[in-house]
């Protein structure tokens, strides 16, 4: 396989496991070039990529920003909160806008599940969804699994345990979907109030006690607690969560194994994990920072051979 067979990166769900796999391959070819002293290549030199963001974010507008200058592409960048939006300018309107500046590509982050998928169906532009809603974060997925592959050789046939705020998170479905298409066995691990009832229906393994999660797995994805998602209490208190579901080196030195730590990002340090397991061999946490560029600049690039095409 050479190329994908979508338009659009809209969610893992949409992806086989030859395009994962093609994405993963053309991200070591770019993890290369990012390491060499002369960092860029000229793949996308005449295309125009807008990053449009309606929420807030660092790590991966930063980590989509740097991919599309590795890539030599034409790059804008837009925020809501200094846009027309806030004078009530539909979504719609503001892409439209964007592209009739004769933008190629759009990254997107919105706060609506399916903000992007609506997009696709009437822009002729290429969408990328960097995050909608709780909805999914495909491209924080692939550079998850292409961080546990490069740790551990494969993906398949790996126990992971995703733990914490699972209910908000589009961090953990687009996971799930990523690992369980590469052959990955999956559990979701927290409180129950955090879990969403019918978790189990995806195929994965449901477990409450952190401890039988970490002792089970080999690789272990922590999620931060969204409490801006939040609109009701669903722990007594962050000290109380921390207590039962964070993970920290005492907790780690009872285990009969060592374990892969991860974590997305951004980490609340002291709640759902230790700055000594943050910062510990076990972690892969900035090598998933690293790899994010890579894995980015391959979706890009082969959605761009894609229009091209």
């Amino acid at each position: 396989m050479s190329q994908l067979n979508t338009k659009h990166l809209l969610g893992i769900k949409d992806l086989t496991a030859e395009e994962i796999n093609l994405i993963f391959e053309t991200a070591d070819g770019f993890k290369d070039v990012l390491n060499r002293p002369i960092k860029k290549v000229p793949s996308l030199r005449d295309v125009t990529v807008a990053n449009v963001f309606f929420e807030n974010s660092t790590r991966t507008r930063l980590s989509f920003e740097l991919a599309e200058k590795r890539l030599s592409a034409d790059v804008i960048n837009f925020s809501s909160s200094s846009s027309s939006v806030k004078k009530g300018e539909t979504l719609l309107d503001t892409v439209n806008n964007i592209l009739s500046m004769k933008v190629d590509m759009i990254v997107m982050r919105h706060s609506s599940p399916g903000a992007p998928h609506f997009l696709a169906k009437h822009i002729d532009a290429n969408i990328i969804n960097a995050g909608d809603g709780t909805h999914e974060h495909p491209t924080q997925a692939l550079l998850d699994s292409f961080s546990i592959r490069e740790k551990l050789g494969d993906v398949a046939g790996r126990k992971v345990v995703i733990v914490g705020d699972i209910l908000h998170s589009r961090v953990a479905l687009s996971n799930i979907f990523a690992l369980q298409k590469l052959g990955a066995e999956v559990m979701v691990c927290g409180p129950a109030t955090l879990l969403p009832k019918h978790i189990s229906s995806l195929g994965v393994k449901v477990e409450l006690d952190i401890r039988k999660a970490l002792e089970w797995c080999d690789v272990a994805n922590i999620l931060r607690i969204q409490l801006e998602r939040q609109k009701m209490r669903y722990f007594p208190s962050l000290r109380e969560y921390s207590q039962h579901y964070g993970v920290n080196k005492q907790l780690l030195d009872t285990l009969n194994k060592e374990i892969v730590i991860m974590h997305p990002g951004p980490i609340n340090r002291g709640v759902e994990i230790t700055s000594d397991v943050a910062d510990s061999d076990h972690s892969i946490i900035l090598q998933q920072v690293e790899n994010g560029v890579a894995v980015r600049m391959a979706v890009l690039y082969l959605l761009a051979g894609k229009k091209a095409g």
